[in-house]
C-alpha cells in the first residue's frame, strides 16, 4: 500500500493552478490537560481520525480520503500507530519477541503518538493542514482496557491528546476479521490476536475472543467520546461513500 507523508517538509505538492481550500475555524480543545506551552486556539486545520481493526478496510478508506482531499485542493497530512521516528523501530524489535509486558507495551505506543503529535500533528493543523489519522488514541485505550489498566489512569496518559473534529470507527465482527486478515496475510498477529492475554492455545479462537472484547470496549468509548458507528462489512465504495459525506460536514462546520 502506498504510503502518505507525515512530516510537513514532505508535503504532497499541489499543482501551481490549484487553489488550496483553507478549512473553516473551529475551537480546538484538549483531552486533557494538553500539551504545555501549546494553546489549542493557534491550530487551525481539522484532525479526523479513522478507528477500526485490522481488516475493517480502515487503511484503504485512509488512502481515499487523503487522494480525495488532496484532488479538492486541501493538504493533506496522513498519521498512523508506530509511525514516529523516536521508536517506532524499537516498538516493532521489542514486539517481536512477544514478551512486553502490558504497562511496557502500553507506554511504547504513548511515546510514540507523544512524539507524532509534538512533531507531525500540531505543526500540521498550525498551518491549516487537514489531518487524517489511521487510529488514534482510542485504539491504544481500547487495548490497554482489554489488557487490565484502569480506565483514569489512560485518560491521564492521554490528556495530552486533541480532541479531534471527527473519529469514524468502522464496525466489523471478528467473524469478519478473521475472514479478512486470512484473505490478505495468510496469518494472524500474535498481538491483535491477543495471544499476551491467555485467552486460548489457538491463536485463531484467541484471534475472535480478543477481537470481540475489542468491540465490546470501542462502543463503550463511542458512547463517551461520540464516535461516528460505520458499518465496515459493506462494500469498500458504500464506506468511502458514507465518510466523505461525512467528512464534507466536518469541513462546512
Amino acid at each position: 500500500m502506498k504510503k502518505h507523508s507525515v512530516r510537513l517538509s514532505r508535503r504532497f505538492p499541489l499543482p501551481a493552478e490549484a487553489a488550496v481550500v483553507v478549512p473553516k475555524v473551529t475551537p480546538k480543545r484538549w483531552l486533557g490537560a494538553g500539551l504545555p506551552g501549546v494553546e489549542a486556539s493557534s491550530l487551525c486545520g481539522k484532525l479526523i481520525v479513522v478507528e477500526g481493526a485490522d481488516g475493517s478496510g480502515r487503511s484503504t478508506q485512509i488512502t481515499r480520503l487523503v487522494e480525495w482531499l488532496e484532488s479538492s485542493g486541501h493538504h493533506t497530512v496522513a498519521v498512523g500507530l508506530k509511525r514516529s521516528t523516536l521508536v517506532s523501530e524499537e516498538l516493532e524489535t521489542a514486539q517481536q519477541g512477544n514478551i512486553l509486558s502490558r504497562s511496557t507495551l502500553s507506554l511504547f505506543y504513548a511515546t510514540d503518538f507523544a512524539d507524532q503529535l509534538e512533531n507531525n500533528i500540531l505543526p500540521a493543523l498550525r498551518a491549516g493542514s487537514m489531518v487524517l489519522a489511521d487510529r488514534y488514541i482510542y485504539t491504544l485505550m481500547a487495548r490497554d482496557l482489554v489488557r487490565g489498566m484502569e480506565a483514569p489512569w489512560l485518560r491521564n496518559l492521554y490528556g495530552i491528546a486533541l480532541v479531534p473534529d471527527a473519529v469514524f470507527y468502522l464496525d466489523v465482527s471478528p467473524e469478519h476479521l478473521v475472514q479478512r486478515v486470512f484473505a490478505k496475510q495468510s496469518a494472524l498477529d500474535y498481538w491483535e490476536s491477543g495471544m499476551d492475554l491467555g485467552l486460548s492455545r489457538d491463536l485463531y479462537d484467541s484471534f475472535l475472543q480478543f477481537q470481540a472484547l475489542m468491540r465490546e470496549r470501542f462502543r463503550e468509548l463511542q458512547r463517551d467520546y461520540g464516535f461516528h458507528l460505520l458499518n465496515g462489512e459493506r462494500s469498500p465504495d458504500a464506506v468511502a461513500e458514507d465518510l466523505r459525506r461525512e467528512v464534507e460536514r466536518v469541513l462546512a462546520a
